[in-house]
């Protein structure tokens, strides 16, 4: 990694909480705040250095050798603290651990099966737009739309069965939560914990999936030696955590950006095909995931900062996706803005498996709703929920206006 400095440079310091309800609920004040105090900013009350920058979150992103995932992606390093459940082998593990995981899943989750999901999921999403507008103009966008979809169709390819997947939203909010410090949200979950965890690791079991999902593949490849029969249990779990919940809100976050940007949503009417590329418009827009650590294996001079070994990095990847250094006018929502790039994903090797997934939800969605759709807009003010990693949203309340004719089209393989 390039250094921007060579002499080392005391950072600015800040007492700001990032995890204090105002700045979960509308983080970016913060986060301007931190771009224009530095590329580092010690944050004292977590004794931890924050990356707000582009340049400097892309970076420890991609520099898994010195910014490590293995000691943690939350607050807590597991170097000397005990994680609440067993790490993920995705999230929280590097190589060499890390690499027969992310394998298999990338070759679970190639094209090909991704195209096998693709008439599926349009069918299942025309099928659910029809029925909420059928039920009135307007409703609830978060719950009716964004939340149903993914809750129906990424447990049916993972193959769980129907029972139970309520539980999925309030266990991935627990997870994503515990990522930040044992606050007040942390220990609003803590009567579940044993619930929930207990239903999720109940479902990664081989004999609780369906023989043609992920699941099953994911046990398939134990079979043949590419994993543990230990590990396939735990590859199940992280694409259960990761493939709902952040789908779920960075859905809400399209549906908001078009309810607020009506010219956008003409846009993407006149164009259905920019329907993938909304969706990474939106992520950049208000990435879903909004902050992740990485503590530092060595003694790292980052941007003229000598960052100590052992010391936890807070990413913030909100920030970065909104810096002007990187983005034009990046407080706007713009289909004609090439997205690529953003980290709201991650980057690197940990960057996520399951973002093609995502992006095939979310065009099956837009594809159905366009077609239909002439108009979307708030009724009242949509309400956010507050999560210490996720950029998460309570409701959507929209009117729609219906088109005077379906123009929906086929999404492209």
């Amino acid at each position: 990694m390039t250094e921007i400095w060579k002499r080392a440079a005391v950072p600015p310091v800040s007492d700001a909480d990032p995890f204090a309800h105002e700045a979960l609920l509308d983080p970016e004040p913060l986060h301007q705040a931190l771009r224009v105090a530095g590329p580092v900013v010690y944050l004292s009350r977590y004794d931890v250095h924050a990356l707000a920058r582009y340049q400097q979150v892309h970076a420890a992103l991609v520099d898994w050798q010195r910014f490590e995932s293995g000691s943690g992606v939350g607050l807590a390093n597991f170097r000397h603290e005990e994680p609440w459940r067993p790490p993920s082998l995705l999230l929280e593990a590097d190589p060499p651990r890390h690499d027969a995981p992310r394998r298999v899943l990338r070759e679970i989750l190639a094209p090909p099966a991704l195209r096998r999901l693709c008439e599926t999921w349009q069918t299942l999403a025309e099928e659910l737009v029809d029925q909420v507008l059928a039920e009135g103009p307007e409703f609830d966008a978060f719950t009716a739309l964004a939340q149903a979809f993914p809750l129906r169709a990424f447990p049916d390819a993972v193959g769980l069965g129907p029972d139970g997947r309520e539980h999925l939203l309030p266990y991935g909010n627990m997870a994503f939560n515990a990522f930040g410090p044992r606050n007040d949200l942390v220990a609003a979950d803590a009567h579940r914990v044993a619930e929930l965890s207990a239903w999720v690791n109940a479902q990664c079991a081989r004999e609780a999936l369906s023989e043609d999902g992920f699941g099953a593949r994911i046990w398939g490849a134990a079979d043949r030696g590419d994993l543990t029969y230990e590990q396939a249990p735990l590859v199940v779990r992280s694409l259960l955590t990761a493939g709902v919940d952040t789908t779920v809100h960075g859905l809400a976050a399209c549906l908001y950006a078009f309810a607020t940007h009506p010219g956008e949503w003409q846009r993407l009417r006149e164009r259905p095909e920019l329907a993938r590329s909304a969706f990474d418009e939106a992520v950049r827009w208000q990435s879903p995931v909004q902050t992740f650590f990485r503590t530092a294996t060595t003694a790292v001079t980052l941007a003229g900062t000598v960052v100590p070994a052992g010391t936890k990095i807070l990413m913030f990847l909100g920030a970065a996706n909104r810096d002007p250094d990187r983005w034009h006018d990046p407080d706007r929502f713009d289909l004609t803005r090439d997205p690529s790039g953003h980290v709201g994903f991650g980057m690197g090797i940990h960057q996520c498996i399951g973002q093609h997934v995502a992006r095939l939800e979310a065009e099956a969605l837009l594809t159905a709703l366009a077609g239909r759709v002439e108009r979307i807009e708030l009724t009242g003010t949509p309400h956010r929920h507050p999560n210490n990693t996720l950029r998460s949203w309570a409701s959507l309340p929209v009117r729609v206006r219906r088109a005077r004719r379906d123009t929906a089209r086929p999404m492209s393989s």
